[in-house]
């Protein structure tokens, strides 16, 4: 593998500028790792090596004539194939939209391209960015799922395919498959990332979602991204221009944890558990042992009741047109979803602020939450994309939340453990974030 593969986000940015690595130079050495591992990964919806060069040489020009470079100048990034781009395809992972294109790119996109990153490609998503699988495979194990819906985007990350890339959550899309294929899955606050141009699931649940091999890679790529946009009524203003410098600088005192074992921890498998209590064992100076407050079990109904309701709204041309293409979990997600009163969706949003109200006081006193950030290694099979019963909870109520691939598991695959934070504390979250990646025993 080439050299400046392995290079952090940062150096890789600083040498595009200075010209020690031409963007070229970088989107060739991606190209020959596609050339080796797409064939079994098939982490790619569109890849168009012509295209990619083609940006990577206007990229060079524009530097060698003194043109003004944004932060990411130059920097490929893949793009989970539900956000529109005028010049690919967006195919949300289903043939009813073969070869269709977006009518304009997608906001996260837009800004991409002010940064002077290339979007390199349309990483793969499951149907309708639902449950049913794309034809990805795990890096780590061809036999295995790499999660969903965002399936590409990690896979592409962990097999040196691209150096970062953009995904979606609205329940466990993000932190699943960043665990079950061993690389960081950042999902942002609830409001800080623009959903204009992506396709919509739940205006409620729904986020956007980064990848990388590091903390810092992931907060260079949201420093890009954080913006409000009138178009997304649900983003907000936050500056995110001191980001890199408070993830470098992180806590100024050793943080504090709580460990929730949560009442889904009899669905993890045994490796997986010892793995989690060893490792939490080994910093129970900085880790407390909590019990799961109550008011949690009712989180996962009303998540659904929202989710799902909002699918059939989302959906309902799909759904009235052509039913007969989709799969047997959309449709019944979207027959339940139908059923609904609104007084059920109603109680669900409520409970949204209700929930947080009660539960944001726990940061008052520690740092951040710790839990599993999946049920185990990622599972045998491609039939399925593994549970995301260990990010419900944390999506709804709209925290941010990290996988970090800290873990290994049953046949020495990644298992990631989840940090989750304060609302809109996102600054010192990464920071907090980038200590326990480094300095919390594994």
């Amino acid at each position: 593998m080439s050299n400046i593969l392995t290079l952090s986000i940062s150096e890789l940015v600083s040498k595009l500028k200075s010209g020690d690595i031409s963007s070229v130079e970088l989107c060739s050495a991606y190209i020959d790792r596609y050339d080796k591992f797409e064939k079994d990964v098939k982490a790619w919806a569109y890849f168009d090596k012509k295209l990619l060069l083609e940006k990577a040489t206007e990229a060079d020009e524009n530097r060698k004539a003194g043109k003004p470079l944004g932060q990411l100048h130059g920097l490929p990034i893949g793009v989970k194939d539900i956000f529109g781009t005028l010049d690919m395809p967006t195919e949300c992972g289903t043939v009813i939209r073969k070869k269709m294109t977006g009518s304009q790119d997608a906001e996260v996109v837009n800004l991409l391209k002010i940064s002077g990153a290339i979007t390199m490609g349309k990483t793969t998503t499951t149907e309708l960015a639902y449950f049913h699988p794309s034809k990805t495979t795990n890096p780590n194990d061809y036999s295995r799922t790499p999660g969903g819906s965002s399936s590409g985007s990690a896979a592409a990350v962990a097999s040196y395919m691209t150096p970062l890339a953009i995904g979606s959550q609205t329940n466990g899309s993000v932190i699943r498959p960043a665990s079950y294929c061993g690389v960081v899955g950042y999902k942002p606050s609830y409001g800080l990332i623009s959903r204009s141009g992506v396709l919509k699931q739940s205006d409620k649940l729904d986020h956007i979602g980064l990848f990388g091999k590091k903390v810092e890679d992931v907060a260079l790529l949201a420093k890009a991204l954080i913006k409000k946009d009138l178009y997304d009524p649900s983003t907000i203003y936050y500056s995110a221009e001191s980001l890199e410098e408070e993830v470098k600088k992180g806590p100024i005192f050793d943080p504090k944890f709580i460990f929730y074992k949560t009442k889904n921890w009899k669905n993890i498998e045994k490796n997986s558990q010892k793995a989690f209590l060893d490792y939490v064992e080994k910093n129970k100076k900085n880790i407390e042992i909590f019990d799961t407050p109550s008011y949690f079990d009712d989180i996962p109904r009303y998540h659904k009741i929202i989710h799902e309701t909002d699918m059939a709204n989302s959906y309902e041309i799909y759904y009235k047109k052509y039913k007969k293409k989709l799969s047997k979990e959309i449709i019944s997600a979207i027959s339940r979803g139908l059923k609904y009163s609104a007084k059920d969706y109603a109680e669900a949003i409520d409970f949204m602020t209700r929930s947080y109200e009660s539960y944001k006081e726990v940061f008052e006193d520690y740092h951040g939450v710790l839990t599993p950030s999946t049920s185990g290694v990622a599972p045998k099979g491609l039939k399925s994309t593994g549970s995301p019963e260990f990010s419900t909870i944390w999506t709804y109520m709209g925290l941010p939340a990290i996988s970090l691939p800290l873990l290994k598991g049953e046949n020495n695959l990644p298992l990631g453990i989840q940090l989750i934070g304060n609302k809109f504390d996102d600054l010192r979250f990464l920071g907090v974030a980038n200590w326990v990646e480094k300095k919390l025993k594994k």
